[in-house]
Parts: C-alpha cells; sequence; structure tokens
C-alpha cells in the first residue's frame, strides 16, 4: 500500500511539472491561415493567396527605414549599417505574409510593387539580392525567431505616401524560405504623427518643491529627434523653467540625468543619453548658468521606471532627471 501511495504522489508530481512546461511554452502558429487577431494594413492589399503568419501594431513607437545598401554584416542598428536610412516615428504596423505554394519571390515583389504605386506611393530606395549589400537580411530580419530564412532571392522597396494628415513610408521585403521554397513577405508600415503630448511643462517652484523634498525631479518636456541629440525646439519652455530654477537657487548644483527607454544596444544607448545630457548643459549655459554647476551624466537604459514592454512604459523611461548635488564629505 505504501509502494502504491508513493507512485501516485511521483505520477501526481510529474504531471504537474508537465503541465508547467506545457504552460510556459509558446504557443504555436497554427499550420495554415492567419494568426488570430491579425488583418491587413488598409492601405496595401496582399497578394491573392498569401496567409498572415506574424502581425503587431504599435501605437507610437520608432522605425529606422533603410534607404540604401547595408554596408556590411553587423548586429548594428540599421542607422549605423545602411548607407542612408530615415529615422520614423509613429503607428507602426508588423506583417509578415506566406504565399501560396509555387509562386516565387520575384512575382510576389512585382504584385506589391503595383498596389504601392496604384496607391499613390513614391520609391525611396528599392534593390534586389547581393546589390542590397552584405547582411541585409539580417538587417531586415534581426529576430530569428519569427521563422524567415533568406537565400539569394530577396527583394526589398522603400516607399513613401505624402499625406496632408501625415506620410506613411513602407519597408517592403520579399524573399524565400529555403527548406519550404515558399515566399514570405516582410512589410512594415509606418505611419507618421505626432505623439500625444500628455506630458506637461514643469513649473521652476515645482521642481524646487520636488527637489528638496526627494533630492530628484523627472521631467518630459525635453525632446529629442529619434537617435539623436538635437534638443527640439518644442522643448524651450522646459529649458526656461529649468534655467529659472537655477537663477532663483544661485546655490545649487545639480546633476542632468539622461534616461532612454530599453530599447538598442546597451552601450550604445549608454552614449546617446550622455550627449543628450550634455546638450541640456549646453543649453543652460547658453543662458547664462555657470558650466561648473551642471554635471551632464548618461544613465542609458539602466533606470527604468517603468516595463519596456509597452509604449506607454518606453515613454516614461524616456526621460531627464534633474538630481541635486550636495557638496562634503561622504
Amino acid at each position: 500500500m505504501g509502494r502504491f501511495v508513493a507512485f501516485i504522489a511521483s505520477l501526481t508530481v510529474l504531471v504537474a511539472i508537465t503541465m508547467q512546461a506545457q504552460a510556459q511554452r509558446p504557443a504555436a502558429l497554427p499550420p495554415t491561415g492567419d494568426v488570430p487577431g491579425s488583418s491587413d494594413h488598409p492601405l496595401i492589399p496582399r497578394y491573392k493567396g498569401s496567409e498572415i503568419r506574424r502581425h503587431s501594431v504599435d501605437a507610437f513607437d520608432s522605425y529606422t527605414l533603410a534607404t540604401g545598401r547595408i554596408l556590411k554584416r553587423d548586429k548594428a542598428p540599421v542607422s549605423q549599417v545602411a548607407e542612408k536610412s530615415v529615422a520614423l516615428e509613429g503607428k507602426v504596423t508588423n506583417l509578415i505574409y506566406r504565399a501560396p505554394v509555387d509562386r516565387s519571390s520575384l512575382e510576389v515583389f512585382r504584385n506589391y510593387e503595383e498596389a504601392l504605386k496604384n496607391a499613390g506611393f513614391e520609391t525611396l530606395f528599392t534593390c534586389s539580392r547581393s546589390e542590397c549589400g552584405p547582411g541585409f537580411n539580417r538587417a531586415m530580419n534581426p529576430d530569428v525567431h519569427n521563422s524567415l530564412l533568406y537565400d539569394a532571392n530577396q527583394h526589398y522597396r522603400a516607399a513613401k505616401l505624402a499625406r496632408p494628415q501625415g506620410d506613411v513610408y513602407v519597408a517592403l521585403y520579399v524573399t524565400t524560405d529555403e527548406p519550404s521554397k515558399r515566399a514570405y513577405t516582410k512589410l512594415t508600415v509606418v505611419a507618421v504623427k505626432p505623439m500625444e503630448q500628455r506630458m506637461v511643462v514643469v513649473r521652476a517652484d515645482e521642481m524646487e518643491q520636488a527637489i528638496a523634498r526627494d533630492g530628484r525631479i523627472a521631467i518630459y518636456g525635453i525632446l529629442f529627434d529619434f537617435d539623436k541629440a538635437d534638443i527640439k525646439p518644442e522643448s524651450k519652455p522646459q529649458i526656461d523653467q529649468l534655467g529659472e530654477l537655477l537663477k532663483k537657487n544661485p546655490k545649487l548644483e545639480v546633476l542632468i540625468v539622461g534616461h532612454t527607454d530599453g530599447q538598442g544596444a546597451f552601450d550604445y544607448n549608454l552614449t546617446l543619453s550622455q550627449r543628450r545630457a550634455q546638450a541640456i548643459v549646453t543649453a543652460l549655459v547658453a543662458t547664462g548658468i555657470a558650466a561648473n554647476r551642471l554635471t551632464p551624466a548618461g544613465a542609458g537604459m539602466v533606470a527604468p521606471v517603468a516595463s519596456n514592454r509597452t509604449d506607454e512604459g518606453r515613454a516614461r523611461n524616456r526621460r531627464v532627471e534633474i538630481v541635486e548635488r550636495v557638496s562634503g564629505g561622504r
């Protein structure tokens, strides 16, 4: 009887472990048909008979559009390895289609070319096969998990549709999965639009109170172009308020700390945040603040205040913190 009870207990543990492993395993794609919840982009129809194998939409995100050859085979961002590129921000839609059997990547690509032309898109750059440059396939598809395998039959087109309500950019990449001989299309559509301005300018007296209470304050009114350290003109009201705070408190010394979200390479974000912090210091010095009162520091992605898995979280993590620097011993 004791052995039987022990056997049942062991069996129960084994079943529990198996169920837990199955629960942790990512859901498999359906063998045929569109993935659940997916749909075509309203501006660009699919190639007839194709199936959506991947689909995602980000309400506001960044994307670097390759508009030139890839110069080297590297894991670096497109902006660093492409001959030319365009930094975009807006609504980003990603789709991966699997074409019907016995359809070549060139045939699928030509059909999409015609569809883009009919929709009014202008071509910014196009290439095929080796003329796209070494490592072009890696640049177009850095994520192994999305099942796009590459061969020599790659074709690419970057295009733009100018609209009064906001321009639309397209990255069209078509190739062939070598084992299955099926053509796959990766379609990225970026509808450029301004980010919703939810972050208000923090006034000098509010910053003064927060620093006195907490020793620091996060501000979101200093904006930068994507992947750059150039302060946008609309940041002037927040820069002015920060300058007013420092003029009102002539003995106050601060760290200007730049923070990025969790996207991109660690070292690159660290350097970018340092450059942005330095740009703020330069702007404040231009208003008459002594440089020795300001210390620029880049924190990169190391101190998030929200999850980097969502647009909202990444927006909160992209910030500047003003930290009081107190002189004295340790």
